[in-house]
């Protein structure tokens, strides 16, 4: 028996939403069958970091190679380190029957959008209850001077206006419910 297709499931939302916490819920549901995915970087391993398990550590001319290839979902340059979905790995994946979890700025979803044609993509937007309560997450870090916190304010109200491009909207009032709407959508669609 073939083994069916799994889904490209991409969460986004501004920082300091819980995009995180929201996906480390996720993944403790083993029947959701997701897989993490990972990124392919130009960037040095971090202290403790391990190639094929935190990122895809290559050169740039490995980098431009996939991307010659078109084997990106998305890529995008960040402080001079390259980094991008490579499309080759997460079909294996989905091929497998593994539903695979992408945790993407606004762009690179919207790049994955254009990029993955057929119906087994769910776009999910995380939003805050409020701006407010936003705010509130970003200085309880502790962990930000002013300035950054008003840009990362900001940029949070730029990326909410981009939430018409997803399929689906959930506001992170607590982990677990936030969990539970998005645990939904996926076995929704998983039908």
């Amino acid at each position: 028996m073939k083994t069916k297709k799994g889904l490209i499931i991409v969460l986004s939302g501004p920082s300091g939403v819980g995009k995180g916490t929201v996906r480390k819920k996720l993944m403790e549901n083993e029947d959701l069958k997701l897989v993490f995915s990972i990124s392919m970087t130009t960037r040095l391993p971090r202290q403790g970091e391990k190639d094929g398990v935190d990122y895809f550590f290559v050169t740039e001319e490995v980098f431009d190679q996939n991307l010659k290839n078109n084997n990106f979902l998305e890529h995008a340059t960040f402080v001079n380190n390259r980094y991008g979905t490579p499309k080759d790995y997460v079909e294996k994946l989905l091929d497998k029957g593994y539903n695979v979890f992408i945790e993407i700025d606004v762009q690179g979803a919207l790049q994955v959008k254009e990029n993955v044609k057929g119906d087994n993509l769910v776009l999910v937007f995380l939003i805050p209850p409020s701006i407010e309560e936003l705010e509130n997450r970003i200085r309880s870090r502790g962990t930000e001077e002013e300035a950054t916190i008003q840009k990362r304010l900001k940029r949070a109200k730029e990326e909410l206006i981009m939430q018409k491009h997803y399929d689906f909207i959930v506001i992170n009032d607590t982990v677990e419910q936030a969990a539970k709407d998005i645990e939904a959508i996926i076995l929704n669609k998983l039908k």
